[in-house]
């Protein structure tokens, strides 16, 4: 199999993995072993997240990132008549979910399916189908079992603080177009793991170590925000944001110089702008105003563990003050 169709096949089965943020068990479990197939070492962090490693020439490390924690929901509650209240896992509009078809993850280990509605669900039925508010307060989740209270929904297993993943719907068009939920970032991770394969199959030690981070957590915030100490460089690969003024496009790699964190490093943003030149390849440079990634993440992990370290070192020497008074 070529690596084009590997990729394809492996999004195919990514994205039909359910793993909205925090349920990311087996979806790791995957791609785990697709890297130990191809003969690199994996090994998981404390958070849970995959690192994967690729021996260089130099113990000088640089860090790709890719997550594959998709958007979700979580069981909030049941109402009367046996729909479930939700709550969002990571950012998104109720427009886009609005009809989908989903799954229900209980905490035994029972999946359940079931279609996403607005309480007004039709025109035929309710006078404000149309303008009623799309939120979350208004959305519920149908399950198909016949349910007809929250008696009948607790008695199959259901309860709050149960996941919900959305259906991907996964197509690939005749024309070579990918059309799928969750490419943020499974196709990223598709590509990763395409790069181990041709690294594998054609013998190639790099000029540096790498080592490819997987994150668990980056729709919720935290990211990537564990990476290796010994990491020197570090980039995500992810999805480029598209609209309003911003220069990407769908055919175009968008090179992020500033997102909602801050601006991302010059120097290394100049030579990813040269690398794409120097290859011919179609790229924009962007800002993502509204956007954060596994580097947003692991920026602010870098800042949150020097502010606690400076703490610690002003306690101690606090501490030794007081111990001199005390001695004197």
């Amino acid at each position: 199999m070529d690596t084009l169709d590997y990729m394809i096949k492996t999004l195919e089965t990514l994205v039909n993995i359910p793993s909205p943020s925090g349920f990311t068990k087996d979806v790791m479990d995957f791609v785990k072993k697709e890297a130990e197939g191809f003969g690199y070492s994996t090994e998981f962090s404390n958070k849970g997240g995959l690192i994967i490693t690729v021996e260089g020439e130099k113990n000088d490390t640089l860090g790709l990132s890719a997550h594959v924690d998709t958007l979700g929901a979580m069981v909030r509650s049941i109402d009367s008549d046996g729909y479930l209240k939700f709550t969002l896992v990571g950012g998104f509009t109720m427009h886009s979910i609005e009809g989908c078809y989903c799954k229900i993850h209980t905490r035994e280990g029972g999946t359940f399916t079931g279609t996403i509605l607005i309480k007004s669900s039709s025109v035929h039925s309710y006078d404000d189908a149309k303008t009623i508010e799309r939120t979350d307060r208004n959305m519920l989740v149908r399950i198909d079992e016949p349910v007809k209270s929250r008696e009948d929904v607790l008695a199959l297993g259901i309860n709050s603080g149960d996941y919900i993943s959305f259906d991907a719907k996964f197509e690939y068009t005749p024309k070579g177009y990918i059309k799928s939920r969750h490419l943020d970032d499974k196709a990223s991770v598709a590509v990763l793991l395409g790069l181990l394969k041709d690294m594998s199959e054609d013998q190639v030690k790099p000029n540096r170590r790498i080592k490819i981070v997987v994150s668990n957590y980056e729709e919720v915030g935290f990211g990537a925000s564990w990476i290796p100490e010994d990491i020197t460089e570090f980039i995500a690969v992810d999805m480029g944001a598209i609209g309003d003024d911003l220069n990407g496009n769908e055919f175009a790699v968008s090179i992020c110089a500033k997102d909602s964190t801050g601006p991302y490093d010059y120097e290394l943003t100049n030579q990813l702008i040269t690398l794409a030149k120097e290859h011919q390849l179609d790229y924009v440079v962007d800002i993502f105003p509204h956007y954060g990634s596994d580097v947003s993440a692991a920026y602010r992990g870098v800042i949150i563990f020097e502010v606690r370290s400076s703490a610690r070192v002003f306690m101690l020497h606090t501490e030794w003050r007081e111990h001199m008074k005390r001695a004197s």
